[in-house]
């Protein structure tokens, strides 16, 4: 278990360096997180590489029994580098170069990139390969993030064309007939004509989008992969991380395809922001740490922990006493196995003046650093429960072209797909059911419950993947926009809606609408759930029925007749189909009886109290969690505003 801080020692004089140090090791810590912004550092004129300053910190962390996560520069390129060679500068949509002077501001299809990163990670590398105290290697930082994840150069839009090609193995024909490119006369005669999807009067095709959207990824994936590898050439034992930013289902990059090569996924936990009024709900929180355990189902580190108030130029929110100390906790309860805080002192200098660390700038030791010191103190005794890896029954499972197909036509103005999964969630979430969010490739086995939000493209091996699933016993939980299109995002002639699913859910979809605020709907139980009645909204399937148990009819005046939630048996399983988005409390309901129908373990708390166990049978603890500003009831124990506990339940 590494217990640390992000320390940025070339932004301080040389001459705290030993004090730094020292009150690292007061504050619990055994591990420093340094180096991914200091390309310039390292190499202050092109080809005359100095590594002496880290040498130096890391002599002086070794001294101390620290160890170092080390991190590749390439995240900001120097200014020399890119005044030489100006076309490594990405640019945005209307074609203008974003300017040196932020970071990430390097185009994933430069050539010079690429040469130039190689470069320095293969000096950096062979520098450090063979140095112990190096525990891990961080690439870059946080990929894909604060729009970095598009760029319209020139050098995008050949290799997008030159990708393409390979797609459809050089045959414009071929692109054309699975495009539709007769509509609006948009056929090409070769792949050199094939514009990026950049502004246009309307759209741009669906198919053609999409395509974009994958290719995007790939660019990302691929950065990454040569980093990883590179690495791993020199230094074959090494561990390689990256921090992942958060709000990775809104991103034109599939994160669980940049993590397939890493040794260790990692995180930076944001719940608040400049700008924010407040941070955003503990089930919102716990969503994106489930996410991120999700990309390769496994224990993660957390690289960036916040504890004070965080902003560029909007200082935000600051955390209120032991908030910002449970989110760590909750982030240890949902898989963290590793953590480091953002930032061990606040600068006083550059973009980051705003992003207040454990110290601030006064250099004053007080409330946020004895918060941390005490967390570390604490958790360090349970980690071998921990460490241990976490066991869910239900599976929240997403589609990178499914995300993309909504970018690309929202359909509904209220509709946000990470919104709609994070509402499912909650459900489980507020009775303390662990739940794993995963990506459509991964394994279903060892699951009871698996949901599909919104999953729009539909993909033969998937849907013979979840229908095996749910005839071995499983319970399927399909939503409305759920297999309506094919994997080149164009409708299918001759298909009813749900795609490959009708016969299987024993239902079709005969219309379908999109909801604003307003315009709810009421729907009503009937059978097992004839007492319940509701509300819906955002978007609607009308289902005729064929074969399977109604569960709720819509009961507005048109549309009486139409099944709105419904049930089938299949095999040994049940599938169900949500037609629409639904309130809360018929969300919960729906869920209760799904729990109970899998004879899936739940515990009722109070309101923003919650529990999570870790660890085996014969060592398990308890992690209780307020997420209130006031105090709160768990059992025989009164909690305090924002108070966490972590309980020894069996040995």
């Amino acid at each position: 278990m590494w217990l640390g801080v992000d320390y940025y020692p070339e932004q301080w004089d040389p001459s705290l360096l030993e004090e730094d140090l020292d009150t690292i090791l007061e504050l619990g810590c055994n591990v420093i997180r340094i180096a991914e912004f200091s390309w310039h550092l390292m190499e202050k004129q092109e080809g005359q590489y100095d590594f002496s300053f880290f040498d130096h910190v890391i002599e002086k962390a070794k001294e101390k029994g620290l160890k170092v996560i080390m991190g590749t520069p390439t995240a900001t390129i120097p200014a020399w580098l890119a005044k030489k060679e100006p076309s490594i500068l990405s640019e945005f949509e209307d074609g203008t170069k974003r300017t040196f002077g932020g970071r990430h501001v390097y185009c994933f299809h430069s050539p010079v990139m690429y040469e130039y990163s190689e470069k320095i990670i293969r000096a950096l590398v062979k520098h450090y390969k063979d140095e112990e105290a190096i525990v891990a290697w961080q690439i870059d930082n946080e990929l894909g993030h604060e729009g970095s994840d598009v760029c319209y150069c020139p050098q995008c839009r050949q290799a997008f064309q030159k990708y393409l090609s390979e797609v459809f193995e050089g045959d414009i024909d071929r692109l054309n007939d699975t495009y539709g490119t007769t509509f609006w006369s948009q056929e090409y005669n070769s792949f050199d004509e094939i514009p990026t999807p950049a502004a246009t009067i309307t759209t741009h095709n669906p198919a053609l989008r999409l395509d974009w959207e994958r290719f995007r990824s790939k660019s990302i994936v691929d950065f990454a992969n040569f980093q990883t590898e590179l690495i791993k050439e020199i230094a074959p034992d090494a561990v390689v991380i990256h921090d992942f930013p958060g709000g990775g289902l809104a991103k034109h990059v599939d994160y669980s395809d940049v993590a397939k090569k890493l040794d260790v996924v990692a995180y930076n936990n944001y719940p608040v922001w400049g700008g924010q009024k407040e941070p955003i709900a503990p089930h919102e929180i716990a969503f994106g740490l489930d996410y991120i355990r999700g990309l390769k189902r496994q224990n993660f580190w957390i690289t960036e922990a916040i504890m004070g108030a965080q902003g560029h130029d909007v200082t935000g929110y600051s955390p209120r006493p032991n908030q910002a100390k449970m989110w760590s906790y909750q982030g240890f309860a949902h898989g963290c196995e590793s953590m480091m805080y953002f930032r061990y002192r606040g600068a006083t200098k550059g973009a980051e003046q705003f992003c207040y660390g454990v110290l601030d700038a006064d250099n004053v030791k007080r409330r946020k650093f004895y918060e941390v010191q005490s967390c570390f103190t604490d958790v360090i005794k349970y980690k071998d429960a921990l460490e241990s890896p976490m066991k869910s029954e239900v599976a929240i499972v997403y589609d990178y072209d499914s995300l993309a197909a909504f970018r690309i036509q929202k359909q509904s103005v209220l509709l946000d797909c990470p919104t709609e999964m994070q509402k499912i969630y909650k459900t489980f979430y507020d009775v303390n059911v662990p739940v794993d969010v995963i990506p459509a490739e991964a394994d279903l086995s060892g699951y009871k419950v698996v949901i599909l939000p919104q999953m729009i493209i539909q993909k033969p091996d998937f849907t013979k993947k979840v229908q095996e699933f749910t005839k071995a016993g499983g319970t399927l939980v399909m939503t409305y926009r759920n297999a309506v299109k094919d994997t080149h995002n164009n409708l299918t002639f001759g298909e009813t809606i749900p795609v490959g699913y009708s016969e299987f859910a024993g239902i079709t979809v005969v219309e379908t609408e999109s909801l604003q605020e307003g315009q709810e709907f009421p729907v009503k139980g009937t059978s097992i759930l004839s007492d319940s009645e509701g509300e819906g909204g955002v978007f609607r399937d009308l289902l005729e029925v064929s074969d399977a148990e109604v569960l709720y009819h819509y009961a507005d005046t048109f549309y009486d007749q139409y099944a709105a939630v419904t049930r089938k048996k299949q095999g040994e399983g049940s599938v169900y189909y949500l037609g629409c988005s639904l309130e809360e409390k018929i969300l919960k309901q729906l869920m209760s009886l799904i729990l109970t129908h899998n004879q899936i373990a739940s515990e009722e708390s109070a309101k923003g109290v919650e529990v999570v166990y870790r660890g085996k049978d014969t060592n398990k603890i308890r992690i209780v969690m307020n997420h209130n500003g006031c105090e709160a009831n768990y059992q025989d124990t009164t909690l305090a505003p924002y108070e966490s506990r972590i309980e020894v339940v069996s040995k």
